[in-house]
């Protein structure tokens, strides 16, 4: 799971796509790198909108406190991140479920002085799920997404749009960009675990298409 910026609704899908497969398969959590944890924890959040049992969240990895690029926070935080440390992390997940793995921002914001987030996601050898905005400039922003992942080779699994509906918008990325929108998750007016589930049983055909 990757995004086309910050703040993009990475969490809000990745807890969408945990209720809704679930049921059509064992289904898991992964963030690897988290900063700004003190005031963000997506990982909890995650928890609470999809109702995720123990089995179903795994929280290790970089938790770093100011929320910046990894590769700063990392930096102020005198430490440094890794791409083999958290590769190391995933060779001990369970292989027996479908694991939702939330990347932090794009997938060019920088880990370290010499890896970004593309790095880790190549390495860990998922297709990219892209969280996008459905409002103005997400063509722009949506395609060079796609062209970096497919520039690197990297599995490309569609689209998930996020915002009031833009059939002009979807029909662009779908078109220009040779890939699926495969949904469109509108803003709740609640965000809660309620309206996530009711979202997710109404989107479950179509989130469930990543894990086929």
């Amino acid at each position: 799971m990757t995004g086309t910026d910050t703040g993009i609704g990475k969490t809000v899908v990745s807890s969408l796509l945990v209720a809704s497969i679930r049921g059509f398969r064992p289904t898991a959590y992964w963030k690897p790198v988290q900063t700004g944890i003190e005031q963000d924890d997506d990982t909890a959040e995650v928890r609470r909108l999809a109702r995720c049992t123990r089995d179903e969240i795994v929280d290790a990895g970089i938790r770093l406190p100011r929320p910046l690029s990894p590769h700063l926070s990392a930096r102020l935080a005198g430490r440094s991140i890794a791409v083999d440390e958290l590769t190391a992390i995933a060779d001990r997940l369970p292989k027996d479920r479908f694991w939702v793995v939330e990347g932090a921002g794009g997938i060019l914001v920088p880990l370290n002085d010499m890896e970004t987030m593309a790095d880790l996601i190549a390495e860990l050898r998922l297709p990219a799920l892209i969280t996008a905005r459905s409002g103005l400039g997400t063509i722009n922003h949506t395609l060079l997404t796609l062209a970096e992942l497919r520039r690197r080779s990297i599995p490309i699994a569609g689209v998930v749009m996020v915002g009031k509906r833009n059939d002009e918008n979807r029909k662009a990325i779908e078109e220009y960009g040779g890939t699926a929108v495969l949904a469109e998750v509108p803003f709740l007016a609640s965000l809660g675990p309620d309206s996530v589930g009711n979202l997710a049983q109404g989107l479950a055909a179509e989130l469930r298409r990543v894990a086929s």
